[in-house]
């Protein structure tokens, strides 16, 4: 039986047998659905601007019902690229997409779905709004030099921004150094982001991916280097994120690795964290964050290994209450519920500990830990031990917030449903701390037995 070649090859194989150089016109695509940049007057010399070209090939591509928009070997410096319907960018190997370091070069795009990252930023290096079946995809580099971008939200672009959009793919890309966050996708619906690498840490606010207010996405198979949190899922927007699996990834950042939250306007369903590695991560490796209203609930997290990992596990119902517009009403208390985590093997662990925390009267419900294995540095004092934890219902969400936590491993406060099954917790230093605590902990089963808290 023949195999048949993935679109990637087919591509190349097309664009190896055309041969781009010996074309007719400038304004005609080289085959049928590819329009090379170069054809379009892009230089592809690193020192020309190149906007005006690309978008022209984009234009092209679009309106001929879409294709490929093909950059062979070069340097091609851009400002803001605006996808339309059935465009995909194809970044060969030798082919690098470099962000201009002028702000002027990136005009303002101020979507139609109002959400809290209005409040951010308005600029982009590629950006496509209530577009269907968009993506990137090739071996090539895009780099938004984002070291170059200095100050505020505003003045830092998004190194792409999909709003709205329909059947996005992006696989393969190498994404470098951008000024903001780097993949942000905002409210869209089929999303397939698959062998990404990203490696971004030359500025704030560098998440590696974030997944806003969307439906139906799977991410696999990526390698995430960032200096903002690594995967992130918001809900920024008044609607849910759900329906969401991230699989296969290997991640470092120096925040947070796979997290939800902290924006949790529209909620969070049926979500699915499996089979990553988690290394070299300054905060949190798993963070499930409720503080914004909403609902958390249907929510897995399997097969997850952690080297080196200051936090393992921090899930927080809390109660900032940010509203999704700066001036609009405040959201009303959320809701965490229904969480199973599971095959979870971390080291590395600060002397700070792992916690699991509802407030008075809201309490976080039908929690499962099951075969986890965490450790910790130790350390703690007999001090420590008889701390009293602040409750801090208004602060911002991270595993550091209360200090100090009196167990070593496992705090756990104002919970339903709690149940804990082969969960393990050690030191690597004496610590005059206990393992875990439970303080307001209803209907607490530990290894299939009923405890009180």
């Amino acid at each position: 039986m023949m195999n048949c070649p993935s679109r990637r090859e087919f591509s190349r194989m097309l664009i190896g047998a055309a041969g781009f150089s010996a074309l007719g016109k400038a304004a005609e695509p080289a085959l049928a659905g590819v329009f090379e940049v170069t054809r379009y007057g892009a230089a592809g010399d690193g020192k020309k601007l190149d906007t005006t070209s690309i978008q022209q090939a984009v234009d092209a591509c679009g309106k001929a019902g879409g294709g490929i928009v093909y950059f062979g070997n070069g340097v091609y410096r851009s400002g803001t690229i605006h996808l339309r319907d059935g465009v995909k960018l194809h970044l060969s190997e030798g082919a690098r997409l470099l962000g201009s370091t002028d702000l002027k070069d990136y005009p303002s795009n101020v979507p139609q779905l109002r959400s809290y990252t209005d409040s951010y930023t308005d600029k982009s290096l590629i950006y496509a709004e209530r577009a269907s079946g968009v993506g990137i995809e090739g071996d090539g580099i895009i780099d938004g030099q984002g070291a170059s971008f200095q100050g505020a939200y505003k003045v830092r672009p998004y190194l792409m921004r999909f709003v709205e959009c329909r059947d996005v793919t992006v696989r393969d890309i190498h994404l470098h150094d951008s000024p903001m966050w780097v993949e942000h996708y905002l409210g869209c619906e089929g999303v397939r982001i698959t062998g990404v690498s990203v490696h971004s840490r030359v500025n704030k606010n560098n998440d590696g991916i974030d997944i806003d207010s969307c439906s139906g996405v799977r991410i696999s198979d990526c390698d995430i280097v960032s200096g903002d949190d690594a995967i992130v899922l918001k809900a920024t927007a008044d609607r849910p994120c759900r329906d969401v699996v991230v699989t296969n990834c290997v991640l470092s950042t120096l925040c947070n690795a796979l997290k939800l939250g902290t924006e949790s306007n529209g909620g969070f369903e049926n979500i699915a964290f499996n089979n990553c590695t988690v290394y070299d991560t300054r905060l949190a490796g798993v963070a499930l964050e409720m503080v914004d209203g909403g609902t958390l609930s249907q929510v897995v997290v399997t097969g997850i290994t952690m080297r080196n990992v200051k936090c393992p596990l921090f899930i927080r119902l809390g109660n900032r209450a940010r509203p999704i517009e700066p001036n609009g009403p405040r959201p009303g208390m959320g809701a965490l519920r229904d969480v199973v985590i599971q095959g979870i093997e971390a080291s590395g662990g600060s002397l700070v500990g792992s916690s699991i925390t509802g407030l008075p009267g809201h309490r976080a419900q039908n929690i499962t830990l099951r075969d986890v294995s965490l450790s910790f540095q130790g350390g703690g004092t007999a001090q420590d031990a008889d701390r009293v934890v602040p409750e801090n219902p208004e602060c911002y969400p991270e595993h550091s917030m209360f200090g100090t936590l009196p167990a070593f491993g496992l705090y756990c406060r104002h919970l339903e449903g709690l149940q804990l099954d082969n969960v393990r917790c050690v030191t690597e230093k004496p610590d005059a701390r206990k393992p875990m605590i439970f303080d307001d902990v209803e209907d607490l089963v530990i290894n299939g037995r009923v405890a009180k808290a």
